[in-house]
């Protein structure tokens, strides 16, 4: 399957994610750097490093019932 990062829009996220799970990206602190360029792509690598290293099947998109 072929995943791609995306942005998310709901009642209580919004955000970058996967398209093929329920990942989202939570940015690890506050922006830093110099000027808004350095800050921008500070943020933009961590999100695409923490995005390239997640797995799918461990953030399903809905959890299935469990079977008694």
């Amino acid at each position: 399957m072929v995943r791609e990062i995306v942005w998310v829009e709901s009642s209580n996220f919004r955000g970058w994610g996967c398209s093929g799970c329920a990942w989202v990206f939570h940015p690890s602190g506050a922006l830093a750097g110099n000027t808004i360029e350095e800050m921008k792509q500070k943020y933009e690598h961590e999100r695409d490093k923490e995005f390239a290293s997640h797995i799918c099947v461990t953030h399903p998109r809905f959890e299935s019932p469990k079977k008694k």
